[in-house]
């Protein structure tokens, strides 16, 4: 009986404790690793923040009111709001507080926006402007990529290539679709194309997992691929160029297919 009475307090308490404000966590507070809580802090709210939640202009919640929703510290939320102003998707000023900056100052080549607006509800319009981006950029890299490459960056986009075709699931392929792609970008001996193609990284990816899960015929995109391979291998810059505008065409339908 007595082991009742404990067990029945204990119940009565443990009730209690779910009641008291002081100790009950918010529904919608996030559960962040303790290592990064700024960092997956600033993930959340610059998440919310491209999707529309919080459109241009407006005025985020203060220190306080993040600390409380997502249960951290107002250290950590001061942490998150600078890295979110690192990246152009806010502006703070004291008495005022943070705002939303108009989306033609974001920094969308920053890793972190990219894979924010990639995720956001007009995901396939960030899409197209991925897809846009590569047809200004990847005919002209693969045809500097066939007179410039090295044997050893040939090598790269070869094993890509190949690694493409034997890819076991759909991860494997994607991942091997992007080194891909980047290889190229580096053996087009372009500078400047090295670390755009680095910082667009995970856009591809994005782009891929869309694209490849519209394509059924995975043999056909598999051979648009080798062919820009084996053009760039034998350093012919007009055939890899017109083999990249084939490939993209290809993509361009598997997005517009979704619309239809």
């Amino acid at each position: 009986m007595p082991q009742d009475k404990a067990k029945k307090q204990a119940g009565r308490a443990k009730a209690q404790a779910s009641r008291d404000p002081a100790v009950v966590r918010r529904a919608d507070a996030a559960h962040f690793p303790g290592s990064s809580v700024h960092a997956s802090l600033a993930s959340e709210i610059g998440l919310r923040i491209v999707r529309g939640d919080y459109p241009p202009g407006s005025i985020l919640p203060n220190e306080a009111k993040w600390a409380e929703t997502f249960n951290v510290s107002r250290s950590a939320v001061r942490e998150a709001i600078k890295m979110l102003m690192a990246k152009s998707l806010l502006a703070s000023r004291p008495k005022i507080g943070s705002w939303v900056e108009p989306k033609e100052r974001w920094n969308l080549l920053d890793r972190d926006v990219l894979a924010w607006y990639a995720t956001a509800p007009d995901r396939e319009t960030f899409l197209r402007t991925v897809q846009e981006f590569r047809h200004i950029i990847e005919p002209e890299a693969s045809a500097f990529a066939a007179m410039r490459r090295s044997d050893e960056q040939m090598a790269e986009i070869s094993l890509a290539c190949r690694e493409m075709g034997e890819a076991a699931n759909l991860p494997e392929r994607i991942r091997a679709d992007t080194r891909f792609h980047l290889a190229i970008l580096r053996a087009s001996g372009n500078d400047l194309l090295v670390p755009l193609g680095v910082l667009i990284e995970s856009a591809l990816d994005h782009l891929f997992v869309f694209t490849t899960r519209q394509v059924s015929d995975q043999n056909r995109a598999q051979k648009l691929h080798e062919a820009i391979e084996k053009n760039i291998r034998l350093q012919r810059p007009a055939a890899a160029r017109n083999a990249v505008h084939k490939l993209l065409a290809d993509t361009d339908e598997g997005i517009g297919s979704r619309r239809r």
